[in-house]
């Protein structure tokens, strides 16, 4: 099971992408039958939503003051976490990890984070890399970790705070 990344700064794309990489590998963990489900699914709604809400509080918005993204990037990002998180509260609310429901919910959790990580590489984060100085994508990345650090310590993950996110979404 891939360990939880712990939050330290630096360059805010690198964070990110170190992140999207450690999702793939909790899908993958998720699609194995051998490995604890339960526990695999609990890290990843803490990470996934720690993630998301810190990209949402400080990335995206620094980008946009920095004309690296345009609103309608900000609200379609925004748009794919709300299809994400409500697809992980789907995945959470399945009881039986080996049942054929938590294998069609993981499924469409996968192909949302998976189509969010595509898009969120190509039209966020590579106008990052050429559009904002290193300085601000490291004060970016700093603000981005500490943000992410608060939210896993604060146990964002579970189902309850999920549940609260999908509905007001």
């Amino acid at each position: 099971m891939p360990k939880i990344l712990p939050a330290t700064g630096g360059d805010v794309v690198e964070i990110i992408l170190a992140d999207h990489r450690w999702f793939e590998e909790a899908l993958r963990e998720l699609r194995d039958v051998r490995s604890d489900r339960s526990a695999v699914l609990a890290d990843l709604a803490t990470v996934l939503i720690a993630h998301a809400e810190a990209e949402e509080s400080k990335v995206y918005p620094t980008l946009r003051r920095k004309d690296a993204i345009d609103a309608d990037e900000v609200e379609h990002s925004e748009h794919e976490h709300d299809e994400g998180n409500a697809a992980l509260l789907a995945l959470m609310e399945v009881d039986d990890t080996g049942s054929e429901k938590f294998s069609e919910n993981l499924h469409e959790l996968s192909e949302a984070l998976t189509h969010h990580l595509d898009e969120e590489e190509r039209d966020v984060l590579n106008p990052a890399r050429t559009d904002v100085s290193e300085e601000t994508r490291r004060n970016l990345g700093d603000a981005f970790a500490e943000e992410r650090a608060r939210l896993i310590e604060s146990g964002c993950g579970h189902i309850a705070n999920v549940r609260k996110i999908v509905e007001s979404a």
